[in-house]
C-alpha cells in the first residue's frame, strides 16, 4: 500500500479535531489517505476502547478514508523508545505515505507532545535500512506537517489548508464520537468558553480561513522553509 497522506494521531478523534478537513479534501482530490491511531483510548473520562473503536470506524466511513489502523500502545502511557519507534516504523513501512500529519510541537496532553516527538523520530529510522528489518523494505516520507489547529503558541502557520467546502463534513466526523464530545464544550485542545464544541471549532476555523481570506482553514507548521516557483501566482492579498 501507498498512501498519499497518513494523519498520526495520539487518540481516536484527534485526527478529525486537528486536520479533518486537511484529509477530507485530500480525499476529494482522488489522493489515498489514512489516520494510524496510536492508541485506544482506554483512559479516557468517557466511553471506553470498545464504543471508541465503534466511533472511529464510523468517522473512516462517513469520510471515506483508504485506511485507518491503530498501534495499540498505552492510552495516557505513549513513550518514544526502541520498541515503540521500531511499532511505527514497521507501519510507515508498510503504508509508505508521501506526506505524514503529526500533532502540535506542545500540547496539554502528554500523549500530544511525546507523539509529536516519536513521529518525527520514526520517519527518519524508517528510512534506514539496517534499522528493525522486517518484512517491507526501508522507506522515508517526504513531507512531515504539524497541525497546529487550537494551539496558542508563538508560532505562525506556515501555510493554512482552505476547508470551506469540507467544513460540515469534518463537523459531522467529530459528532460521529458521541461519547466524548456530546453536549460538552471542550475536547482536547478545544478549550471552552461556554458555547457548544462545534461553534467553538467553528470559530477557530474561520480565524484560521480568515488568514488567507477564505470562510474556513486549518494551519500546520513544518520546521523547513516552503518553495514558491513563481512569485506572480501567490495567492492571499496584502491589502
Amino acid at each position: 500500500m501507498t498512501l498519499d497522506l497518513l494523519a498520526v494521531a495520539p487518540h481516536r478523534d484527534d485526527a478529525e479535531l486537528t486536520c479533518g478537513g486537511t484529509l477530507l479534501k485530500a480525499l476529494d482530490a482522488g489522493k489515498r489517505v489514512g489516520i494510524l491511531d496510536l492508541t485506544q483510548g482506554e483512559m479516557g473520562t468517557r466511553g471506553s476502547a470498545d464504543l471508541r473503536a465503534a466511533e472511529a470506524e464510523a468517522s473512516a466511513r462517513l469520510m471515506g478514508l483508504t485506511v485507518r489502523e491503530n498501534l495499540g500502545l498505552p492510552d495516557a502511557g505513549i513513550r518514544n523508545d526502541d520498541d515503540t519507534r521500531a511499532l511505527l516504523v514497521a507501519m510507515l513501512r508498510r503504508l509508505r505515505p508521501r506526506v505524514v500529519i503529526a500533532p502540535a510541537p506542545r500540547g496539554r496532553h502528554p500523549d500530544h507532545r511525546r507523539t509529536t516527538e516519536l513521529v518525527r523520530d520514526a520517519c527518519f529510522l524508517s528510512g534506514l535500512a539496517k534499522y528493525a528489518p522486517g518484512n517491507d523494505p526501508a522507506f522515508r516520507p517526504l513531507k512531515l506537517l504539524h497541525a497546529i489547529s487550537y494551539r496558542e503558541d508563538a508560532v505562525k502557520p506556515t501555510f493554512v489548508v482552505d476547508i470551506t467546502a469540507q467544513f460540515a463534513r469534518k463537523l459531522e466526523a467529530i459528532a460521529c464520537y458521541h461519547s466524548q464530545f456530546a453536549g460538552l464544550t471542550q475536547a482536547g485542545e478545544v478549550y471552552p468558553n461556554g458555547e457548544p464544541l462545534a461553534d467553538i471549532i467553528t470559530h477557530h476555523a474561520a480565524h484560521y480561513g480568515s488568514l488567507i481570506r477564505v470562510r474556513y482553514g486549518e494551519p500546520y507548521w513544518t520546521e523547513e522553509t516552503m518553495a514558491v516557483d513563481d512569485v506572480t501566482s501567490l495567492g492571499v492579498s496584502t491589502f
